[in-house]
C-alpha cells in the first residue's frame, strides 16, 4: 500500500480558510493614561500619520525656541524664589561658611 502525503496545494488552501485577525484601533488615547513601561503598538500606517501630522505643525527655529526657555526659566525660578524656597547657594559661598 502506499503512503498519502498531503500535497501543498492542500495545505495552502487550509491556510487560507483559517480566520484573519482583525486589528482593533483605540478610539482615544488620553495622554494622562499613557505609561512609559507599557509598549506602545501601532501599525507603520499610524506612525507614519503620526510622523506627518508632526511635520505639518508650526515650526520654531532653534534660536526663538532658546530665547523662549530662557524667559520661562527666570519666570520659574524668580516665582520659586517668591514662594521663599531656598536659593541655591554658589560654590564660592559654601566655601566661606565651612570652618
Amino acid at each position: 500500500m502506499a503512503k498519502k502525503t498531503r500535497k501543498s496545494e492542500d495545505i495552502a488552501s487550509e491556510l487560507l480558510q483559517e480566520s484573519t485577525i482583525v486589528y482593533q484601533r483605540k478610539k482615544s488615547v488620553d495622554v494622562l493614561d499613557w505609561n512609559p513601561n507599557v509598549p506602545v503598538h501601532a501599525t507603520q500606517e499610524e506612525w507614519w500619520e503620526h510622523f506627518h501630522k508632526i511635520e505639518k505643525e508650526q515650526f520654531t527655529p532653534l534660536e526663538i525656541a532658546n530665547q523662549e526657555f530662557e524667559e520661562w526659566r527666570k519666570k520659574y525660578f524668580a516665582s520659586k524664589l517668591l514662594y521663599g524656597l531656598p536659593r541655591m547657594s554658589s560654590p564660592d559661598n559654601q566655601k566661606s561658611h565651612v570652618s
